[in-house]
């Protein structure tokens, strides 16, 4: 008898969870896209990063090293530059993530015994910076021993085991290359973006859920006015949320704060449309605050793992690649990182704040519209 009484309630439940068809398909989905995200993005095997040059001396012998550094498969030559200054400014942009400098006099200095090559590592990023820095090292220690052996079988006698090439290294921006320096303006960043989608979401179905949504429609408050008067606390809250987590960092995990903090709330107030736009999509879509949650869930979890928070982008697939240039969270975190690392100005980021612009405006203004036709 008991035991018919359960398997009765044991029925009844999974009939409930059948007829959800929504929340059904959502709950079935999220592991999946767990599953392929983390398979795919959840690593550190950093390939391909982009590597500027400033060939000064442009022999058969700088060739040759440029070769080896092609060959490792750790780097891209994406650029070339004509000067260091022209070199700070792809790093400042993000357009290489590490420089080689070549002296004028380098064939012959190597002719001569040793000669010493720059390479220039972008710090902001401690997993990146940390590979490329090993990378180099090895390359150098690599091609420097093919000369050795090359010299040696054409002439039959040993020569000095002192290597002719070294590649002497500088991290900028994060010399000691500190996790919390790359973490913590991440963190900001999921703040902004997860924080507020969640609570505007969740906030708009409870009236719905409760039926006092229906008590402020008939009242004379336009669509306009309940939408900005339930959304705006959420932003408020955000940003005392991201200058708490900014003065803590600051402090006591000594991030640095290089930029201006003015450019840093502009661009904070971009990331926040597409995340209230997120939030008051997902209202439209949902009846409940579980379905709100999913809903919002089914959009973070990209956002987390191919935005750059947890892992690198270039460690990544190509295919994923070309799929985080459609999170607006990956362009803020460029944008954040940069500000507050690098000190830049809105020149070296101009390409990323005017993505998130439109992201923004684009995924607000369609929700919005969703909104109101759901009120009406």
């Amino acid at each position: 008898m008991h035991n018919s009484r359960l398997l009765s309630i044991i029925r009844k439940e999974f009939i409930q969870i059948f007829r959800d068809r929504r929340t059904l398909v959502i709950i079935l989905i999220i592991p999946i896209m767990q599953l392929f995200l983390l398979g795919y993005s959840a690593t550190s095997d950093i390939r391909n990063v982009p590597l500027a040059v400033w060939d000064q001396n442009r022999s058969m012998s700088s060739r040759a090293l440029l070769d080896a550094f092609r060959s490792a498969d750790y780097f891209k030559i994406a650029s070339y530059a004509g000067s260091e200054s022209e070199l700070r400014t792809m790093i400042e942009k993000g357009e290489a993530r590490a420089a080689l400098i070549i002296p004028p006099d380098y064939d012959q200095r190597l002719m001569d015994g040793t000669a010493q090559v720059a390479m220039v590592l972008d710090g902001s990023d401690p997993t990146v910076g940390t590979t490329a820095l090993s990378a180099a090292i090895m390359i150098g220690q690599t091609h420097g021993t093919r000369i050795l052996s090359e010299r040696m079988a054409r002439s039959g006698r040993p020569f000095s085991l002192k290597l002719p090439v070294e590649v002497r290294t500088q991290v900028w921006y994060n010399p000691d290359l500190v996790s919390a320096y790359f973490m913590i303006p991440g963190v900001i960043g999921m703040i902004l973006y997860a924080i507020t989608s969640i609570l505007t979401a969740t906030a708009i179905v409870r009236e719905r859920e409760r039926g006092t949504i229906e008590q402020l429609i008939v009242t004379p408050i336009r669509a306009w006015e309940l939408v900005v008067g339930k959304i705006l606390p959420y932003v408020i809250l955000a940003f005392l949320d991201t200058f708490e987590v900014l003065a803590i960092g600051h402090w006591w995990f000594k991030v640095p704060v290089r930029g201006d903090l003015g450019l840093l709330i502009a661009t904070s107030g971009l990331l926040l449309l597409s995340g209230l736009g997120i939030g008051l999509f997902a209202s439209t879509i949902a009846n409940t605050q579980q379905e709100a949650m999913l809903t919002v869930w089914m959009t973070l979890l990209p956002g987390i793992f191919l935005s750059g928070f947890f892992f690198p982008n270039e460690a990544m697939p190509k295919f994923l690649q070309w799929v985080s240039y459609i999170i607006p969270l990956r362009y803020y975190l460029v944008i954040i990182r940069s500000i507050l690392l690098k000190g830049v100005g809105f020149a070296a980021i101009q390409t990323e704040v005017l993505a998130l612009a439109v992201f923004g405006v684009g995924i607000m203004g369609a929700a919005a519209v969703r909104f109101r036709k759901r009120l009406d």
